[in-house]
C-alpha cells in the first residue's frame, strides 16, 4: 500500500512531474495531425495569438517566463498599485459622466452609488453658467468633481472655485480635477492651446487644496483621444507618457517642484473587454510613469493616479444590450489593474444620451463588482500570474519605445502638429480593420450572431463631440454601414435584400455551412431564406451550402439550376477548390475571408444604396 503525502493534493502525488519539453512534444504531435509540421521547440509559437505592437499571447506560461520584480503596492515602480492599501478600504471611485445640464440625474447618481462626477462643460456640454445649477444639492466636500471643458477650462475652473467659496467648502476638503488638457484638446480638435493657463491653475491648486496639494488636481492626461483614433495599448501608453512629460516641463517652468508637478496630474485610460490586456496596460502605465518621475528627480512622486473609462471604441449601435457585458468585463479589468477611478459608459452610449435605466445599470456594474464580487478586497489580484506579469513587461517595453519615438520627433505637441502621431495610429487601425473585416476579431451582435429583426434602440441625440483633430473609430463601423444600407432598403421597399441558401444533401452535410452563411449574410443586413425554392424566395442571389464531398458531386449542377431559376450570382460556402473551380459558381465565402468586401459587393449588385 502506498502512503501518500498530506499535501492537500493527494491525487496528484502518484504522478511524476511533467516537463515543458514533454508538453512541447505532445503539442507538436497534435499539430502534425492537423497538417502543421513544426519542431517541438516551436510548438508554443505555432499556437500563439498575435496582438498589436508586435506582441503575442502564448498558449502556456510558466516560471520560465520571467518578468521584472513588480515590487510592493505603494512603492516604486508602483506596478502593484500606487497606494500601500490599494483600493481595499472603500473600493475604487465610481465616477459617472454627464454631458447635459440635468441636476436631477446628477443627484440620482450620487444617491445610488456614484462617488464622483465627471462633467463635460462648455462647448458641446454643460454651459459654464449652468454649472452651479447642475451641482445644486451636491455636497461638494463629499463628491469630487472632475471637469472636462477643453477651451473653456479656465472659465469652468473659475466657476467651480466660486462654488467652493459660496458654499463654504474648506480648502482641505476639496477633491477632484479641473481637467486642463491642452494637448488632449489639440488631439481632439486640431486646435492647439497654450500650456501656460494650465500651469497657472496647477500653481493655484498646489499646496492649497487637500493634503499636500493632492485634493484638487489641475491637469488630466487623457489617452482616450489616441485610443478612440484606433491606437494600440502601447501607443496609448506612449502618447500618455509624452503628454505627461510635456506637462511636467510646463509646470516646472512655471515654478513648481517636480514632485508637486507630478501630484497635479491624473491619467485617463481606456478599459476594454480584453481583460488581461487592460489590466496589464494599467500596471505598465504605473511602472512607466514611475520611471519618468525617477529620471526627473522625484522618485517618491511617481505614483500615477489613474482614471479608467470603458472603451467607446468597443460600444456597438446594433444589439446594444451586449454592451452591458462588454463594460462589465472592462470594469473588472480596470479594477484588477488597480485603477483609482472607473467610469462605466452606459450601454446606449453610442446611440445618444443615456436614459435612466442605462445610467442605473452603468453605476450598478461597478457596485456589484466592488460590493458583491469583492473584487476590491485584494490588492493586485492578477499579480504573480506568469502571463499578466510577462504581458505587463512587454507592454511597458513597447509603450516606452513609442514614447521615445514621439520624443525624438519633438514631443507630443510636435507629433500631433506634424501628423506623425495620427499616421501611426491610422496604420494600427488599418491593420485592425482588416481583422474586423475578416471577422478575426468578432463583434458579437454585429459581425457575429446579428439579429436582423430586432427593433433599433432610439435615444435623444447627444451634444456633438469635439472634432477636427484625430478621428473617432468604432469596431462596428464597417458592418454598421452595411446594416444602414439594408435599413434604408427596408424603409424604401418594405423588405430587406435577400439571399437564398441552397442546402445540398442531408442535414449532417449542410448544417454547419448553412449556419455559417446565414450568420455572414445577416451581418451585412441581407436576409437569408432557407425554405421553399429559389423562385419563391424573392432573392436575387443564392449560396450553396454543403460538404466538400457533395460539392464535388453536385455543386456545378446545382449552380446551373439556380441560374436557370433566375439567380444573378451564386456563392458557395467553403474555400475554393483547385483551379478552375466549380463552373457556375461566382464567389466563395469562408471563415477568414473578407466579409465586408463580400457583403459590400453583394449589396452593390442588389442595388441597395
Amino acid at each position: 500500500m502506498t502512503v501518500l503525502p498530506d499535501d492537500g493534493l493527494p491525487l496528484a502525488a502518484e504522478f511524476p512531474d511533467a516537463s515543458p519539453e514533454q508538453w512541447q512534444r505532445l503539442v507538436a504531435g497534435v499539430l502534425l495531425k492537423s497538417g502543421k509540421d513544426v519542431p517541438p521547440e516551436e510548438a508554443a509559437n505555432a499556437l500563439a495569438t498575435r496582438l498589436e505592437d508586435g506582441l503575442a499571447t502564448l498558449p502556456l506560461y510558466t516560471a520560465r517566463d520571467a518578468a521584472p520584480e513588480p515590487g510592493y503596492p505603494g512603492f516604486a515602480p508602483y506596478v502593484r498599485g500606487g497606494r500601500a492599501e490599494g483600493i481595499t478600504v472603500a473600493g475604487w471611485d465610481v465616477r459617472q459622466r454627464h454631458t447635459v445640464a440635468d441636476g436631477a440625474a446628477v443627484l440620482s447618481d450620487l444617491e445610488n452609488g456614484v462617488t464622483s462626477l465627471w462633467l463635460t462643460v462648455g462647448e458641446g456640454g454643460i454651459p459654464v453658467d449652468r454649472l452651479g445649477a447642475v451641482l445644486k444639492g451636491v455636497y461638494l466636500d463629499l463628491a469630487p468633481v472632475v471637469l472636462d471643458a477643453g477651451a473653456d477650462t479656465e472659465a469652468a475652473a473659475e466657476a467651480l472655485f466660486t462654488l467652493y467659496e459660496k458654499r463654504g467648502v474648506a480648502d482641505e476638503a476639496v477633491r477632484g480635477n479641473l481637467g486642463a488638457d491642452p494637448l488632449g484638446h489639440q488631439a481632439r480638435t486640431g486646435t492647439p492651446l497654450p500650456l501656460e493657463p494650465a500651469a497657472a491653475l496647477a500653481r493655484r491648486c498646489a499646496g492649497r487644496y487637500g493634503p499636500a496639494g493632492t485634493g484638487l488636481r489641475a491637469l488630466t492626461v487623457d489617452a482616450l483621444p489616441y485610443h478612440e483614433a484606433g491606437g494600440s495599448a502601447a501607443q496609448e501608453l506612449g502618447c500618455s507618457l509624452a503628454t505627461g512629460v510635456a506637462y511636467l516641463r510646463a509646470l516646472t517652468a512655471a515654478g513648481l517642484e517636480v514632485a508637486a508637478a507630478c501630484r497635479q496630474l491624473e491619467f485617463r485610460y481606456a478599459a476594454t473587454a480584453d481583460q488581461f490586456l487592460t489590466a496589464a496596460k494599467l500596471r505598465a502605465a504605473r511602472r512607466l510613469w514611475a520611471r519618468v518621475a525617477e529620471v526627473c528627480g522625484a522618485p517618491g512622486a511617481g505614483a500615477q493616479v489613474q482614471h479608467a473609462v470603458t472603451s467607446p471604441v468597443m460600444m456597438t449601435r446594433r444589439d446594444p444590450w451586449v454592451n452591458m457585458l462588454r463594460t462589465t468585463i472592462a470594469t473588472l479589468a480596470a479594477g484588477v489593474g488597480g485603477a483609482d477611478s472607473v467610469t462605466v459608459l452606459p450601454f446606449d452610449h453610442a446611440l445618444g444620451l443615456p436614459d435612466a435605466f442605462a445610467r442605473r445599470i452603468a453605476r450598478n456594474t461597478a457596485t456589484i463588482l466592488v460590493e458583491e464580487s469583492h473584487l476590491a478586497r485584494v490588492i493586485d489580484p492578477a499579480g504573480g500570474s506568469y502571463y499578466v506579469e510577462r504581458l505587463t513587461d512587454e507592454l511597458a517595453e513597447a509603450g516606452w519605445a513609442f514614447f521615445q519615438e514621439i520624443e525624438r520627433a519633438g514631443g507630443q505637441e510636435a507629433g500631433l502638429r506634424s501628423g506623425m502621431v495620427g499616421e501611426r495610429l491610422a496604420a494600427t487601425w488599418a491593420e485592425r480593420s482588416a481583422k474586423l473585416a475578416r471577422r478575426r476579431e468578432p463583434v458579437t451582435g454585429v459581425s457575429e450572431f446579428p439579429h436582423l429583426a430586432e427593433k433599433p434602440v432610439v435615444r435623444r441625440p447627444a451634444p456633438p463631440a469635439p472634432s477636427g483633430g484625430l478621428p473617432r473609430v468604432r469596431r462596428d463601423e464597417a458592418f454598421e454601414a452595411l446594416r444602414a444600407r439594408s435599413d434604408a432598403h427596408l424603409a424604401a421597399t418594405g423588405a430587406r435584400p435577400r439571399v437564398y441558401l441552397a442546402a445540398l444533401g442531408p442535414a449532417a452535410a449542410h448544417t454547419a455551412r448553412l449556419t455559417f452563411a446565414a450568420n455572414l449574410f445577416q451581418a451585412g443586413g441581407i436576409e437569408p431564406v432557407t425554405e421553399g425554392s429559389f423562385a419563391d424566395s424573392g432573392a436575387g442571389e443564392a449560396c450553396l451550402c454543403s460538404s466538400d464531398a457533395l460539392y464535388a458531386e453536385q455543386a456545378e449542377s446545382a449552380a446551373a439550376e439556380l441560374r436557370a431559376a433566375g439567380a444573378g450570382h451564386v456563392h458557395l460556402a467553403g474555400r475554393p477548390p483547385a483551379e478552375p473551380g466549380y463552373q457556375g459558381v461566382d464567389s466563395y465565402v469562408f471563415a477568414g475571408g473578407d466579409a465586408v468586401a463580400v457583403l459590400t459587393a453583394a449589396l452593390d449588385r442588389m442595388g441597395v444604396s
